[in-house]
């Protein structure tokens, strides 16, 4: 639990040069602080308990004085989802302003979010005055109350002079160790009254431990574990993205031949084309990585949580295998998945450390072992669904033509249902940082707005968002966004006129009984007229690759519609409540 107190032992180094201290508004300080931390891009939405920051902020947006960029959203859960896009893409703290009572509540699924993917993220947002707290004024919202559950820390900021320090806490808190979000609450007199400038700077905070240090008998223990293994498998997840683990996995994994699956918000830690990369673990993951995770003598586990989307029945997982679990987060240890060896801390230094004890290693038989898994699921499921020959649309197809045309090179950006699955399962990553996606919470919605938050993020990447008809309109008021700003967001809309994830489980498990998932959609070309955002659709596979290329061609944002088939399933499927290796080719 981090202390929510300011701490007299917290090292708090001063950065002012002696001179005489200017007097300044509790709001301006926001400012200064943020200037402090880097910040170049703000996502927000004004209101009242907020307006006197938002004064503060127009001299900042402006003129030779210009440091921020504030982006105006046109829902404050967007604001929280854009800031997550930037700091997926960038490595950055995303940071989001707000007003207090439904402005801030309105960014708490963002922040719930963001906390179940380990998404740093700053949320700063209006309250009213102290002297009003409690009496249910206008707008008024226990903000720390309901925040705490889903924060790595929630604060009032009660007096101007605490703002520096808060501002620089906040950061601190959100970016080291596993990142998360944090909220801070400003009350109206905090941002309006005065105090002494006096910037702070914390990096260290007693009772929070960010970089446990790491135990070297259990580098050692897992070293030994790995060389006996005959057929070692890793897990690989989005620690090494969060960690820069990079090329470090890559040594570890290379120095012992080891053949590694990856999760869903893993999945750009290790190049697509990799020769031990096995594809996509999961529900909807590779036949064979899921195959093999119940035939391994040894399963490492680097920096992955142990998803029930990962296990599928927890009680069968694994259990001829030894266990080695590498995470930063001492929670994660035996939550889900009892381990034999945890070694917990940060990735890039803990992988390294296991590296130099390895052998050299070749596993060739077993590593070959996956190739008659990996040949079924592309007989049965990957070819005819991406080259299939004749009747509608399918999503995987349109996916891969994408891929294919973006070289792996794109972020991959998409919202949640089979649109997410599909893009996952077919798009190519070449490079570390490319994959947006909501993971823990599964939000509908998300992808439109972190797809703009990622071209601030990631402006030298083209960005392309996989998208549902469901999902889109959750969120199709940030159009206006995009419209402004002139994001340059490849939207590739995978419309079946159903909640297609939906829709599947209904088929297979509630006697094909569809409860309201059938969709009646709007004239998207219109809506897409109406922002003055490029539009086109495919209907004809025939027409596919050049409008997919005239589509990223196209300066600036784009929507290309993609007409779908409307009852295909998502495959392979682990069903819930099943072994992974249960996993379903065909229905």
């Amino acid at each position: 639990m981090i202390p929510s107190e300011i701490n007299s032992n917290e090292k708090n180094t001063p950065t002012d040069n002696g001179a005489t201290p200017d007097i300044i508004t509790g709001a301006e300080a926001l400012m200064r602080s943020l200037v402090a931390e880097g910040v170049r891009t703000i996502f927000g939405y004004p209101g009242g308990a907020i307006m006197p920051v938002f004064d503060a902020l127009y001299g900042y947006t402006r003129g030779d004085n210009k440091k921020f960029d504030h982006i105006l959203v046109r829902h404050e859960q967007a604001a929280a989802h854009a800031a997550e896009g930037y700091a997926r893409v960038s490595g950055e703290v995303g940071v989001c302003l707000v007003t207090s009572g439904p402005g801030v509540t309105n960014t708490l699924t963002g922040v719930a979010d963001a906390m179940m993917d380990s998404t740093p993220i700053v949320v700063i947002a209006g309250q009213v005055g102290t002297g009003a707290l409690g009496t249910d004024a206008f707008q008024e919202v226990d903000l720390v109350g309901v925040a705490q559950p889903i924060t790595k820390w929630a604060y009032q900021i009660r007096r101007p002079e605490d703002v520096a320090w808060a501002i620089s806490r906040a950061f601190y808190i959100a970016r080291s160790g596993r990142p998360g979000p944090v909220v801070l609450d400003f009350p109206k007199n905090a941002q309006v009254h005065s105090c002494e400038w006096k910037p702070v700077h914390v990096d260290h905070i007693r009772s929070y431990n960010p970089y446990p240090q790491i135990n070297q008998q259990a580098v050692a223990d897992a070293a030994d574990i790995i060389n006996a293994a005959e057929r070692p498998f890793a897990l690989v997840g989005q620690g090494v993205e969060l960690g820069g683990a990079h090329n470090e996995l890559v040594e570890f994994l290379e120095k012992a031949d080891i053949p590694a699956g990856r999760t869903l918000l893993g999945l750009s830690a290790l190049p697509s084309g990799h020769p031990l990369n096995m594809g996509m673990l999961g529900m909807h993951g590779s036949y064979a990585t899921n195959m093999k995770t119940q035939e391994c003598d040894v399963l490492i586990a680097i920096g992955m949580r142990f998803s029930d989307r990962v296990t599928g029945l927890p009680s069968t997982y694994a259990k001829q295998a030894k266990i080695i679990h590498l995470d930063i987060d001492p929670a994660e240890i035996n939550k889900n998945i009892v381990s034999d060896v945890a070694v917990i801390g940060d990735c890039k230094i803990s992988l390294p450390a296991i590296t130099r004890l390895l052998k050299k290693n070749v596993h060739r038989e077993w590593r070959d072992s996956f190739k008659e898994y990996a040949d079924m699921e592309n007989e049965k499921v990957i070819e005819p669904a991406i080259h299939p020959t004749e009747g509608p649309l399918l999503m995987g197809e349109v996916v891969n033509v994408v891929a294919e045309a973006t070289g792996g090179e794109a972020v991959l950006v998409n919202d949640v249902g089979q649109n997410q699955m599909f893009s996952c399962r077919y798009f190519k990553y070449n490079r570390k940082r490319s994959v947006v996606s909501s993971g823990g919470l599964g939000t509908m919605g998300f992808g439109l707005p972190a797809a703009v938050g990622a071209t601030f993020g990631a402006p030298d990447r083209t960005i392309c968002l996989f998208t549902g008809d469901g999902g889109f309109q959750m969120s199709i008021q940030e159009l206006g966004t995009i419209m402004e700003q002139q994001s340059p967001v490849k939207m590739i809309m995978l419309n079946n006129n159903y909640l297609g994830n939906v829709r599947q489980w209904q088929d297979m498990f509630f006697g094909h009984r569809r409860s309201f998932t059938k969709m009646l959609n709007p004239c998207y070309e219109s809506i897409a007229k109406g922002y003055g955002i490029p539009y086109d659709v495919v209907v004809d596979r025939a027409d596919l690759k050049e409008k997919v290329r005239k589509m990223l061609d196209t300066d600036g944002p784009y929507l290309l519609e993609c007409a779908i088939k409307e009852e295909a399933d998502v495959l392979p499927m682990t069903p819930p409540g099943k072994s992974v290796n249960e996993m379903l080719l065909e229905l």
